[in-house]
C-alpha cells in the first residue's frame, strides 16, 4: 500500500512529454541526440528511473502493441490497468458482437459501409477487424457492402498502404466471384480527411464527407491504382496525408438514406466529429448545411460516454473509474490542466476517465492553447513557449495544488518522420521544462516529468538491427511510436521524495498513486504502487 507524502508547499506538477522515449541512443534517436541542459540536469540530481508505457502496462492486447497517448493518459489518470479498446474489439468479434441488435441493425440496411483506418497498427483499429466484419456480413447475408478507407503512415511505416489495400481489394473480389456486391469505395490519408480531433481543423471531417458520403474526389478503378498514381507523382508524400480519392465513375460508394455507417475505429479521440456529422443536425461546417442521409450509423465503440456519442455502438468501451482527478476533488484540492489542441483531450477526457468536461468546476480549471494547422516540422516548437506561459502564470496565482501539462512535440512532430526538426522539437521542450522547473521551485512546488509512449527517440525503420534504406540509399523514416520506456524523473527541493525499491518493471500506470501521495493524498489499496516514497 502506498502512503501519502507530507503536501508541498507549493503544487505539484505533472509534466509529460508527449512521445519522448528513452531509445537506443542512435543518431536517429532525436531525444538522445538533441540539445537537452535541462533534462540532463534533472536526470543527474533528481530521482530517476524509466516506466514501461506500452503492451500489457497500459491494457493492451501484448507486448508487441504500441502504447499510444489514449491509453497513455488513461493509465495515468486511472492508477491501475484496464482492457483497453484493441482487446475489448478483439473478444468481442469473436462472437458476442454479432448477436448483437446493433449488429442486427446494420446488416439490414440497403448496403454496409465499413469506414476506417486501414492498418495494424493496432492505436485506432487494426485491419483483422475489418475482415472479420466483412466475413461476417457475407455470412449473415449482407449483399452489397462498400468499405471506406483511411490510409495510416502515422502508426506504421510511412509508404505501407498497399500492404492491407491490395489483400483487401483481394478478398473483395473473391466475395463479387461469389456474388456479393463488395468493393472498396473511397479514402484518403488520415491527415488530410475524416479523422480530425478536438475540432482543430473541422475542414479535415468536410472533406471525409464529401468523399464518403457524396462521392466527391479523384476517381480511380480501383484504391491499389489510387495509391500508386500518388506514389509515383509525388515521391515525398506519406500515406496519412494522401489526396481523398473514390473508386469508379460515377462513384460505386455514396452512402445514401436506408443505408448502414459502421465506423470500424476503436479509438475515441479521432472518431468523434465524424461520428456526429452522421448523427447530428446543426453542423454545417462538416456538411456545408446539406441534409445529413438516412443512415443506421454505429461506432466500433462509444467514443465519449459522456455526450453519448455515438449512440449507437458495437462493443461497450473500458468503464474506468475512481480516478485521480475524482480522489483530488474529493479531497477538496484545486487542479489546472492545459495543453495546445492536438493534446488537450488527453489531460483532460483520456485522463479522467473518457468523462468530459469538469469534475467539480469550482476546483478545477482547464486550459486550452489553440494548435498551428501547419505541419508541425516547419513549426517544430509547436505551442510549447504558450503552454508554460499558461503554466507559469497559474502557479504564480498560488491557488492550485495539482498542474498537469502535455507538451506534444516529440509526438506530433515525430509522426512527421523528419528527423532534425524532431530534434529541433525535444529541444524545444527541454527549454521550456527549465522555465517550468524555475517556477515550480520558486514555489516550493515538486515537478514530475515523464512521458505517455515513446515516438521521437527512434526516426528510422529498422529489421532487427539493420537499417532499412530507400531507392536513394537514404534510411526510411519511421513515422510511428515506439515500444522504448519513457522517463520518469521527480524534482523535489525537500528532499523528500525518494523513488520506492523494490517495484518490478514499473508502469505508467503507477503515475496515478505518484500524483496522489506527492499531493498528500492516501492512493486506493487497488492502485499500482507509488514511485515515490519517504525518504
Amino acid at each position: 500500500m502506498s502512503h501519502a507524502l507530507p503536501k508541498p508547499h507549493g503544487p505539484v506538477v505533472l509534466c509529460v512529454m508527449d512521445g519522448v522515449g528513452v531509445g537506443l541512443g542512435g543518431e536517429d534517436d532525436a531525444v538522445a541526440t538533441a540539445r537537452t541542459p535541462n533534462l540532463d540536469a534533472m536526470r543527474a540530481t533528481c530521482p530517476y528511473t524509466t516506466l514501461a508505457a506500452h503492451g500489457l502496462s497500459v491494457g493492451l492486447p501484448s507486448d508487441d502493441d504500441l502504447g499510444n497517448s489514449e491509453v497513455g493518459h488513461n493509465a495515468m489518470g486511472a492508477g491501475r490497468v484496464f482492457e483497453q479498446g484493441a482487446r475489448l474489439v478483439n473478444d468481442a468479434l469473436r462472437g458476442p458482437a454479432w448477436s448483437t441488435e446493433v449488429w442486427r441493425s446494420l446488416v439490414a440496411g440497403r448496403t454496409l459501409h465499413l469506414l476506417g483506418l486501414v492498418s495494424d497498427g493496432n492505436v485506432h483499429s487494426h485491419v483483422d477487424h475489418l475482415d472479420r466484419l466483412i466475413a461476417q456480413a457475407a455470412r449473415d447475408g449482407v449483399a452489397r457492402l462498400r468499405v471506406h478507407t483511411l490510409t495510416d503512415g502515422r502508426d506504421v511505416a510511412g509508404r505501407s498502404a498497399l500492404t492491407w489495400i491490395r489483400p483487401l481489394e483481394a478478398r473483395l473480389a473473391e466475395h463479387r466471384a461469389a456474388g456479393r456486391d463488395y468493393r472498396v469505395a473511397s479514402g484518403g490519408g488520415r491527415m488530410r480527411i475524416t479523422m480530425d480531433r478536438y475540432e482543430a481543423d473541422w475542414s479535415m471531417v468536410a472533406r471525409g464527407w464529401a468523399t464518403h458520403v457524396r462521392g466527391e474526389g479523384r476517381s480511380f478503378a480501383s484504391a491499389t491504382e489510387a495509391i500508386e498514381t500518388m506514389y509515383a507523382e509525388d515521391p515525398s508524400v506519406n500515406d496519412q496525408w494522401l489526396a481523398p480519392f473514390v473508386i469508379g465513375s460515377p462513384p460505386c460508394g455514396r452512402i445514401e438514406d436506408g443505408d448502414s455507417v459502421l465506423l470500424f475505429n476503436f479509438r475515441g479521440d479521432r472518431a468523434i466529429e465524424i461520428s456526429r456529422a452522421f448523427t447530428e443536425d446543426g453542423l454545417g461546417h462538416a456538411r456545408d448545411d446539406l441534409p445529413r442521409p438516412q443512415v443506421t450509423f454505429a461506432g466500433m465503440m462509444q467514443y465519449d460516454g459522456d455526450l453519448g456519442v455515438p449512440k449507437n455502438f458495437l462493443v461497450a468501451p473500458p468503464a474506468i473509474d475512481r480516478t485521480v482527478g475524482q480522489y483530488l476533488v474529493a479531497a477538496g484540492l484545486r487542479t489546472w490542466a492545459c495543453s495546445e489542441t492536438q493534446k488537450f483531450g488527453h489531460v483532460t477526457y483520456f485522463y479522467n476517465g473518457n468523462r468530459s468536461g469538469l469534475i467539480d468546476p469550482a476546483l478545477e480549471r482547464y486550459v486550452e492553447i489553440p494548435s498551428d494547422t501547419r505541419p508541425y516540422d516547419e513549426r517544430p516548437w509547436m505551442k510549447s513557449a504558450e503552454i508554460t506561459d499558461a503554466a507559469v502564470a497559474a502557479i504564480a496565482e498560488g491557488r492550485f495544488d495539482h498542474l498537469r501539462l502535455n507538451y506534444p512535440n516529440g509526438d506530433m512532430v515525430g509522426h512527421t518522420g523528419h528527423l532534425e526538426a524532431t530534434r529541433i522539437a525535444v529541444e524545444a521542450v527541454d527549454l521550456q521544462i527549465g522555465r517550468l522547473r524555475a517556477a515550480v521551485r520558486a514555489a516550493g512546488g515538486v515537478l514530475v516529468v515523464t512521458a505517455d509512449h515513446g515516438n521521437a527517440d527512434e526516426m528510422w525503420i529498422r529489421k532487427g538491427a539493420v537499417v532499412e534504406r530507400g531507392p536513394t540509399g537514404s534510411p526510411v523514416p519511421r513515422n510511428a511510436h515506439t515500444t522504448h520506456r519513457v522517463p520518469f524523473l521527480v524534482d523535489d527541493p525537500r528532499g523528500v521524495a525518494r523513488l520506492t525499491t523494490g517495484l518490478a518493471n514499473p508502469g505508467i500506470a503507477s503515475l496515478g498513486a505518484t500524483v496522489l501521495t506527492l499531493c498528500g493524498v492516501t492512493p486506493p489499496d487497488d492502485y499500482l504502487p507509488s514511485l515515490v516514497g519517504p525518504a
